[in-house]
């Protein structure tokens, strides 16, 4: 396997041309294309779900594709939108359907709501973004879910964020350790674990990010096998998640 460190670090230095090769890619091209071509067609949340391919293609913009059969879910997120706060999106755990509803603002623009640029070009360049991640996670999961957390953890508010998105978390866990049976604990002590280790405001800040995903991905080989000699200084400074889980008294019910 190659380097997961490796890998990542030369996908990010020039994001602009792996996203921009990835584009070109001729099955990704063609998808953007039809995209692109129809999507500004589309004024009602009937027509958007009764083309699958044009629907299919937003929904793997958003990491939804998994949910792209179920339309009759999906038709109740577009109806209801996000300004209600009790609307169904709102009620969800998964914001990714809350920013779905929202650039498919169906409930607030109506028949206009795929005439934005946030329903145009910037789906396609978050398709393109998703089809990245993907075919790195073919061959090597950890640069997918280092891609992932470069994307989207700078958008999470919380700790709790963090520990709803089960990637986010493997990266966290990974690295800083934290002990599986640490999910066995009220949350509420789960996320005590995480301040006491971990600053939420690091993940805005493009190099403690950037700190951690050089970290991460540089444990990711260690684990794997991946000959870790370039990087042991990494872990110079390491401290025990698992110790601090212990003082915190987080046991099963505790």
């Amino acid at each position: 396997m190659e380097s997961t460190l490796l890998t990542y670090r030369l996908l990010a230095r020039d994001m602009t041309r792996s996203l921009s090769t990835k584009a070109a890619e001729k099955p990704v091209a063609l998808e953007s294309s039809y995209y692109l071509k129809h999507i500004g067609k589309v004024t009602s949340i009937d027509g958007f779900l009764k083309d699958t391919r044009l629907f299919t293609y937003a929904m793997k913009a958003f990491g939804l594709e998994d949910m792209a059969y179920a339309k009759g879910y999906m038709r109740k997120v577009l109806k209801e939108g996000v300004t209600d706060p009790k609307s169904f999106a709102n009620k969800l755990n998964d914001d990714r359907f809350k920013a779905f509803a929202k650039v498919f603002d169906f409930k607030g623009l109506g028949a206009a709501a795929t005439q934005s640029a946030e329903a145009g070009q910037k789906v396609v360049d978050r398709y393109v973004r998703q089809a990245l991640e993907a075919d790195q996670g073919a061959s090597n999961e950890g640069v997918q879910l280092a891609l992932y957390f470069q994307r989207q953890a700078p958008t999470v508010k919380s700790v709790y964020g963090l520990l709803a998105d089960p990637a986010l978390w493997k990266v966290m866990k990974t690295i800083y350790d934290f002990p599986d049976a640490m999910a066995a604990a009220p949350i509420e002590k789960q996320a005590k674990a995480v301040k006491a280790q971990f600053n939420i405001a690091d993940l805005k800040e493009p190099a403690k990010l950037d700190a951690l995903l050089r970290r991460f991905t540089a444990k990711w080989d260690v684990a794997q096998g991946v000959d870790a000699a370039p990087v042991l200084d990494l872990f110079s400074a390491r401290t025990s998640s698992a110790a601090s889980f212990s003082i915190l008294n987080l046991k099963y019910g505790g």
